[in-house]
């Protein structure tokens, strides 16, 4: 039987599993499955679930999974989930070699070398150097940024809590913006604003002196960023555009910071499942004057070639290119 690996992408709201054929540096899916994370009280029970429909738990020769939290020890606790993974534990209860826990954002990045050109939309051509550095920006429940560079003759993906950084404002309307928000929460990160939450904030911001005359957001949290652009976008709310305008500034100009941080001369990718659906107004101005107003560097960041990754499991393909790179190395030793 053909060797498999397990891989796994642990966000707050969903989880990807999937079991992976080692038949080469992009492993190749054989089965994928989504779960609700909140569902469940562990990763334990949702790979349990998974290897039972599948049939495939004698077969994992490597597991590997992304996690929506600060890794360390090969342990995380999630951000925004009462969830502690560690990936011994994991090993031993159901029987693997080795389970290796990733940030999400890390495990992602080790995808972009492997992204087909199908599976991504450019933003900006740039001047891409093959084999150089590059850098990854996703906001989705939260925000994280990551970094695939070159070390000997291989690729290492640096992890951050960038998400959680200070919000710095640029313009008179975003320091309105943090006056208000830090009114009330004392702080304000710059995923308060860089992520689907963020989103909503900033309908309720934009909102304080007019009625929504759009769409009513929906009870449901996890709705109601969509609703906002979905209104921004079909121009049925002013309030509703100003939101996703200053939404995508401000991705903007992180995305242009994390350029200057790295110098990804090999590509900027913007993940996550929003940007996906705002493609027009990422290649619009506002995103790009944002990404390359970055006064004498200006050129230098206009030479990054930006891409947003249309893959939704870029994630999990990059946990599995990583339990393949972690079996082929055990198996040299």
């Amino acid at each position: 039987m053909a060797e498999l690996v397990l891989a796994g992408d642990v966000g707050g709201t969903k989880t990807w599993l999937g079991v992976f054929a080692c038949d080469g540096a992009r492993p190749t899916a054989v089965e994928t499955q989504r779960f609700a994370t909140l569902q469940y009280d562990g990763l334990a029970p949702i790979i349990a679930s998974f290897l039972e429909q599948t049939g495939t738990v004698d077969r994992i020769v490597a597991a590997c999974v992304g996690v929506a939290g600060p890794v360390r020890d090969n342990v995380s606790r999630l951000t925004n989930v009462g969830w502690r993974i560690n990936g011994s534990a994991l090993a031993e209860r159901f029987g693997f070699p080795t389970v290796r826990v990733l940030n999400d954002l890390e495990a992602m990045a080790y995808a972009l070398p492997w992204l087909a050109a199908h599976e991504l939309a450019v933003i900006q051509p740039g001047r891409p150097v093959t084999g150089g550095t590059a850098a990854v920006i996703a906001p989705g429940t939260g925000l994280g940024e990551a970094c695939l560079t070159t070390v000997g003759n291989r690729r290492r993906a640096m992890p951050s809590e960038a998400g959680h950084t200070d919000f710095a404002a640029r313009t008179a309307r975003e320091l309105e913006l943090v006056a208000s928000v830090t009114a009330t929460e004392g702080r304000i990160a710059l995923e308060d604003v860089v992520s689907g939450p963020g989103l909503v904030t900033l309908h309720r911001f934009t909102h304080q002196a007019t009625r929504c005359s759009g769409t009513p957001l929906p009870g449901d949290p996890a709705r109601q960023p969509a609703a906002v652009t979905a209104s921004a976008l079909t121009g049925t709310c002013d309030a509703c555009r100003e939101a996703l305008d200053l939404f995508v500034a401000a991705l903007g100009a992180e995305a242009g910071n994390l350029a200057l941080r790295t110098l990804p001369t090999g590509g900027l990718f913007v993940g996550g499942g929003i940007a996906p659906r705002i493609l027009p107004v990422l290649r619009s101005t506002g995103f790009l004057d944002a990404l390359s107003s970055k006064g004498t560097m200006r050129t230098l960041v206009e030479q990054i070639p930006v891409f947003v990754i249309l893959e939704p499991q870029v994630a999990l393909i990059g946990a599995a290119v990583q339990a393949g790179a972690i079996h082929t190395t055990r198996s040299r030793t």
